[in-house]
């Protein structure tokens, strides 16, 4: 034991304090998972081992603890500068851009109110027609025998167009010439049995005068008397009869000659005639083909450029007189005291430069309840034929004013349902909204007959942002369009005076 105790050093290593310490801590865990739950003495008592005392528990430095202090505030600092500063400086900008947008003036067009030309240019659309139009059917039953004319000649008055032969209607006409003839050999034995009659009547006469003077002498009785004034009064019926049977026979002449005149009418109508100079626009039957008075042939209709006829049935022909050509316009209820009797207008094919000059002929001196409008006939003269039936015109009219209404931007107006409103721009570029009462509508302008006065300043496309009595900004719609475009707002027409 002593040599043992001699070999040791009197003082341990660094190496000998380490391994003892370790040695301590395991043998004070060994202890603790031996002892029992509930119970302070281990299970295992070695008297020999000595006891170790335990390790004194770690305690931070102050060093370390600043520096988990400063780390900690260096992490809240850099997520305060990373999230929270760039939030603040979005939210600041966008509250100094509604700012500035609540504070700056709203950017608005203007233009000025002028008055319009003094001379007004009315434009209405119609379409040519012929001055007289005819649409020609059979009036007799029969065949198409001959066709003189077809579309487009050229026809006279009263000139042969067609011929229709009618074998029926000329037996009858024979007939009739036969009982013409009958009822006039009727009438000859009448007035013949009527000059019997008044000789036997003046025969009765003479002797009545000799049998009154024999019995007035007593010569004969006064029954021979009567006898004789009787024979008298008969030879006088029988010659007013006589001169009925004449009236009768007469009558019936006359019937019969004025069924021969029906029936020879009827065969003059056999010879399709032109009732005017003019020119065929359609032909509806050919040679051969049946035609009756209740429509034309029953062939394949060669129609013009008028159309069908107005009863829906086919004619045989049609005639249009062309040198004098009307075109008839509605025209609207403002300019209807303008247009009158001899009022000249200009009329305006479609495609041509060309310019017909026409005269108002007649008007309804009437405004039409559904469309507010009074109907009026235009004439053109058509001598050269340039001008067709059916084409489709503008009729020009020209009328001098002496107060020519205001012309205002067709997008100043505003629509509201209390009425129409204008932004007019008042001193101090302030809005006020002034009711006014329009005309003519010419798209892209509007005429104004009250609300407003020559020379004011009206704002052209009111957004919602100009209100009533709200301060502007005013830019030129000449200097605005010369402007280069942005991604600007737009305003509307239709809002409400603010």
């Amino acid at each position: 034991m002593r040599n043992t105790r001699a070999s040791l050093p009197k003082e341990p290593s660094r190496y000998t304090r380490r391994a003892f310490t370790d040695t301590a801590a395991m043998s004070r865990i060994v202890e603790e998972k031996l002892l029992e739950p509930g119970s302070q003495k281990p299970l295992l008592d070695d008297p020999v081992s000595p006891r170790v005392p335990p390790p004194p528990p770690h305690v931070p430095t102050r060093t370390r603890i600043m520096l988990i202090a400063l780390m900690i505030l260096a992490l809240i600092v850099i997520l305060f500068f990373v999230g929270y500063l760039p939030r603040r400086q979005r939210e600041a900008g966008i509250m100094r851009e509604a700012q500035q947008e609540e504070s700056s003036l709203p950017d608005v067009s203007v233009a000025r109110v002028k008055k319009s030309a003094p001379v007004a240019e009315l434009l209405l659309p119609g379409s040519t027609m012929p001055l007289t139009e005819a649409f020609i059917f059979a009036r007799a039953a029969g065949y198409l025998k001959k066709r003189y004319v077809d579309i487009g000649d050229h026809v006279r008055e009263g000139q042969i167009m067609a011929e229709i032969v009618e074998p029926d209607l000329d037996q009858q006409v024979l007939q009739a010439r036969a009982t013409l003839a009958q009822t006039q050999g009727a009438l000859g034995q009448t007035q013949a049995s009527l000059e019997q009659a008044q000789a036997q009547l003046r025969l009765q006469d003479v002797t009545v005068r000799r049998i009154k003077v024999l019995v007035t002498r007593g010569v004969l009785s006064q029954q021979q008397g009567d006898q004789a004034q009787a024979d008298y009064d008969n030879a006088a019926a029988v010659v007013k009869v006589g001169e009925a049977n004449i009236r009768a026979a007469e009558s019936n002449v006359r019937s019969s000659e004025a069924n021969l005149a029906r029936l020879i009418e009827l065969q003059g109508y056999e010879k399709i005639r032109a009732p005017f100079t003019g020119i065929v626009t359609s032909r509806s039957a050919d040679v051969g083909a049946l035609v009756s008075p209740t429509g034309g042939g029953q062939g394949t209709p060669v129609l013009g450029a008028s159309g069908p006829p107005p009863t829906g049935a086919s004619e045989l022909f049609r005639v249009a007189q062309v040198n004098v050509l009307r075109v008839m316009v509605n025209v609207p209820q403002g300019y209807a005291p303008q247009v009158h009797l001899g009022t000249v207008a200009g009329v305006l094919l479609q495609g041509s430069q060309r310019r017909y000059t026409g005269t108002v002929t007649r008007t309804s001196q009437a405004i039409d309840q559904t469309n507010r409008t009074m109907l009026a006939e235009v004439q053109v003269r058509n001598q050269d034929g340039t001008l067709l039936p059916g084409m489709y015109t503008n009729i020009q009219f020209r009328t001098e004013r002496l107060d020519p209404p205001l012309l205002i931007p067709g997008d100043s107006l505003v629509t509201h349902p209390q009425g129409l409103f204008v932004a007019v721009l008042m001193p101090g570029n302030k809005v006020h909204f002034e009711p006014v009462t329009v005309g003519r509508d010419y798209g892209t302008d509007i005429e104004i007959v009250s609300g407003l006065r020559d020379g004011d300043m009206v704002v052209i496309n009111p957004s919602d942002e100009v209100r009533e009595g709200a301060e502007v900004k005013p830019t030129s719609a000449k200097q605005k369009d010369n402007a280069p475009k942005g991604d600007g707002k737009s305003g509307g027409k239709s809002g409400s005076p603010r």
